[in-house]
């Protein structure tokens, strides 16, 4: 048990906890809430040593052990596995399988296991580095953001792992659906005090928003009393006769403590402009391919059409080319195979994290806002900069002098000053706390143009996505319907694949304590998957063409109707008979058309779904 008293600390004369005190009590598995800024990540390092108090004191039970990631990264071994098992305990410094087990879950592949750790990119040196705090066993886990550098398929793995954590945890994460599927306690840093209360996230926000209440509300009749006994005062004081009732009252008012009124609370506030798109599809892809690899492309022959309004998440392990198909749809970057056909009156906001590097340093958040949309005031530019939390002279700051998070949302801030009817976004709550992080949501469920995003967070997959594009099994694929029914159809096979992770041990290690299963031969299940994947395909593109052509019938025909019922009006105006009889015949052809095309995409769509789920079948006999 880590007892914390009185603990108080601050930076440059800015107050961030102010003597607050709580225990983390055995097995607690605690989220730690606050809006950004306000101590979260401070209170971690005070924990494990890394910044003194001002005042107060933690106690840590002795030979009590804290795990903390670190976000330096200092390999010392060849290879990754090697590496990994360096947090292993000293009894266990030979149970390499144990390491093999976190690293696959963590989104490392077979072959990863054998690569040295220099060679890959932050986030997955960020994700050794978990490795080895998780195979510590410490009594305490820190979590700090631990979604920012894990991918869709490794949120889901770790979320099991968490809640069979047999010890004391502490998360801070933005991703609201992560945190309540992992703690059993909330504890937010709130007016520099901290609350704990046992539960999820939406009771203690409504515990802190009722005690927020009661308290304006006693502090507004407590100014009422005040105000009547300072009056009686006033007119009674002269008068002698009553001169013990106003003493009285004196003694009163001396003793009558004076509530503070609560200072509103910044929160970020997403309002994106719309400018009015007239046509029916946004993008229209048909067998793009691109790849950096020429034998292994990222995305090959990819069929995809982007409706207005419709929106479309992005979503598949890192690595594997998200972000990419985000700047090909963008128009960032250039298929090398097939087309990609943009509506001509497109006007889209773009969000990528090394975007950043687009913004002029000299510039102000003011100026930097204002030369994205010149049309706006300098009332409304600020206005914009308030939303963004750059509010009074934080607006003139410098873009120079801003963190990595505030430059974020200063990109974010030029998209909301520009009218769009088309939203490209990757990863945009990565940098937000949980309230900044409501605030989007809403306001992109708000928003009446198209959304593309590129998002692990399933909270916003579940509340937003009525279409995926999904990498998983080495390709990419279209899935027609929202996420929980992604899910109920079969889902995420990575995650079945992670428990066949290849037993790469080095050779300082023993050997692997034998199972009483047998194992299938992994080339020949490799094999076959590659099989299954191939008739898959081959099975599924007639269905996909003929519902790809069924729609392009449709919006035809249904384009040609319209120039036919102009040409009506006219002919009627004319009172041309002749002329009205044929527009009548081919009006009728076209409805027929429309009628036939109708029934074709409804037979096909039927039969694709349920050849979907025959190969869904085969695949889960075959894993067993």
């Amino acid at each position: 048990m880590l007892q914390v008293e009185n603990l108080t600390k601050g930076y440059g004369g800015h107050l961030l906890l102010d003597g607050v005190s709580f225990k983390i009590n055995e097995r607690e598995r605690i989220g730690l809430v606050g809006r950004n800024g306000h101590g979260k990540t401070t209170l971690f390092r005070l924990i494990v040593g890394e910044t003194l108090p001002d005042a107060g004191t933690i106690a840590v039970p002795k030979n009590y052990r804290i795990g903390y990631v670190q976000q330096h990264l200092l390999f010392s071994r060849p290879t990754v596995l090697e590496e990994a098992m360096t947090g292993l305990l000293p009894a266990e410094r030979d149970h390499h399988w144990k390491a093999e087990k976190i690293l696959a879950g963590l989104g490392f592949s077979e072959d990863d296991l054998s690569r040295s750790p220099e060679t890959f990119s932050g986030g997955y040196q960020v994700r050794l580095n978990l490795a080895k705090v998780l195979l510590n066993e410490p009594d305490l886990l820190l979590l700090d953001e631990p979604t920012n550098y894990l991918d869709i398929t490794s949120i889901r793995w770790i979320v099991g792992f968490l809640n069979s954590w047999p010890r004391e945890l502490m998360v801070i994460t933005h991703d609201r659906g992560f945190m309540d599927q992992v703690v059993t306690h909330v504890m937010g840093i709130h007016r520099r005090k901290v609350r704990k209360i046992a539960g999820n996230t939406e009771k203690y926000y409504d515990q802190i928003a009722q005690e927020e209440e009661i308290h304006e509300k006693t502090r507004i009749n407590d100014e009422k009393k005040r105000k009547e006994v300072e009056l009686f005062i006033t007119r009674f004081r002269a008068k002698a006769r009553l001169a013990g009732l106003v003493q009285s009252r004196i003694k009163t008012l001396a003793k009558m403590e004076k509530r503070e009124k609560l200072q509103e609370a910044e929160t970020m506030d997403f309002a994106f402009r719309y400018r009015p798109f007239a046509g029916r599809h946004i993008i229209d892809v048909r067998g793009m391919r691109f790849g950096y690899d020429p034998d292994r492309p990222l995305i090959n022959d990819l069929d995809l059409q982007v409706s207005a309004g419709e929106r479309i998440c992005i979503v598949g392990p890192n690595g594997r080319g998200k972000t990419t198909l985000l700047k090909l749809l963008a128009g960032r970057l250039a298929p090398q195979q097939g087309q990609i056909r943009r509506a001509p009156n497109q006007a889209e906001g773009f969000f990528e994290q090394t975007n950043v590097q687009s913004l002029v340093d000299e510039r102000t958040v003011e100026e930097e806002i204002q030369a994205a949309a010149p049309d706006l005031t300098r009332t409304q530019v600020r206005n914009i900069c308030g939303q963004m939390l750059f509010s009074g002279d934080d607006a003139l700051k410098k873009i120079s002098v801003l963190s990595g998070g505030e430059k974020a949302r200063v990109m974010l801030g030029k998209i909301l000053a520009t009218p769009v009817n088309v939203l490209f976004l990757d990863e945009p709550t990565n940098h937000l706390d949980m309230d900044s992080c409501d605030a989007m949501l809403s306001a992109l469920d708000a928003f009446a143009g198209t959304l593309v995003m590129v998002t692990h967070n399933e909270m916003f997959l579940h509340a937003l996505a009525q279409k995926l594009v999904v990498f998983q099994d080495d390709g990419v694929s279209v899935f027609w319907g929202g996420y929980q029914d992604f899910l109920d159809k079969g889902g995420w096979t990575i995650e079945s694949g992670r428990a066949k992770a290849k037993r790469v041990r080095p050779t300082s290690t023993a050997a692997a304590p034998a199972s009483g299963t047998k194992r299938p031969d992994r080339k020949v299940l490799k094999r076959q998957r590659s099989q299954w994947v191939a008739e898959r395909a081959r099975a599924l593109k007639p269905l996909e063409q003929q519902i790809a052509a069924a729609e392009k019938t449709i919006t035809d025909r249904e384009t040609e109707m319209g120039y036919l019922n102009d040409a009506m009006m006219a002919a009627a105006g004319c009172q041309d008979s002749e002329r009205i009889r044929e527009l009548s015949r081919l009006l009728a052809a076209c409805q027929a058309a429309i009628d036939a095309a109708f029934v074709d995409l409804e037979t096909a769509t039927a039969a694709h779904e349920a050849l979907k789920e025959e190969f869904e079948q085969r695949r889960k006999e075959m894993e067993t």
